[in-house]
């Protein structure tokens, strides 16, 4: 019997196309935590490739902890919220599954406005001591930067990749690096909801010179401030959008 939701694949890369409709169906739920997926046999009929591209989408899926493969057996869907680890995030965006994009992106502003603080606070409390002027003059750019969030936003992200660096923490260092590859993929989409936060120059200038007396206290304050005004913006995205989503709900009803 056929498997529903599954479509042949065009003939180029075989195994990535094999692995992304897999991914889709998993993360938009359509293949349930807990259910088993084809056996591989049934996987090549349906998707019209060879074997070989079917293990190595397996493998990927396995490697994402997507699915539990067993040598020779079934391969189990898990729950990805339990097994999946950060690299999933940028996946999820990749993935366009539905309901999940709204909460993926609010994560990711989250966990920054809670991680932010301290590395802020770890930099200045550990004052390495090219780090200042390196601020500084990243700060002095946005400032001539007028305005402008297609100048303003790598600016900023190079702010923040000498302030991790500069915290001395390795676990803040791989998440930012994770995060890092998730604004990348999202990087027009980031820009209009963390606006505010890329003009508030004044804000990163104050962070900078925080950093530069060694006051950790002032540094988690001032980074707690500036992402705070991308959290805001973003609340108020998702409240439109809700507010929108139960309009058209109701009109449905009449």
């Amino acid at each position: 019997m056929a498997t529903p939701l599954l479509r042949p694949v065009a003939r180029q890369s075989l195994s990535d196309a094999v692995f992304v409709q897999l991914r889709d169906q998993i993360l938009s739920g359509a293949l349930a935590p807990g259910s088993l997926l084809p056996a591989e046999r049934v996987l090549c009929e349906e998707l019209g490739v060879n074997r070989g591209a079917v293990r190595e989408a397996l493998r990927r899926l396995e490697q994402a902890r997507l699915v539990s493969v067993r040598h020779g057996g079934s391969s189990r869907v898990l729950d990805f919220r339990t097994s999946a680890g950060m690299d999933l995030l940028v996946e999820l965006l990749r993935s366009g599954a539905g309901e999940l994009g709204a909460p993926v992106v609010r994560g990711i502003v989250e966990m920054r406005s809670a991680l932010g603080p301290d590395v802020a606070r770890l930099a200045a409390q550990r004052r390495a001591p090219d780090v200042p002027a390196a601020l500084h003059a990243i700060v002095g750019a946005m400032r001539g930067a007028e305005r402008d969030l297609t100048r303003l936003q790598p600016l900023s992200h190079a702010f923040w990749t000498e302030l991790v660096a500069a915290s001395g923490n390795l676990a803040y260092q791989l998440a930012f690096n994770t995060l890092r590859e998730v604004y990348e993929s999202s990087w027009e989409l980031l820009r209009g909801i963390l606006a505010d936060e890329l003009r508030d120059t004044d804000g990163f200038e104050a962070l900078a010179g925080a950093v530069e007396r060694g006051d950790a206290l002032a540094a988690e304050a001032c980074a707690r401030r500036i992402l705070r005004l991308g959290e805001q913006r973003l609340a108020g995205i998702l409240s439109r959008i809700d507010a929108r989503a139960a309009g058209a709900a109701q009109e449905e009803v009449r």
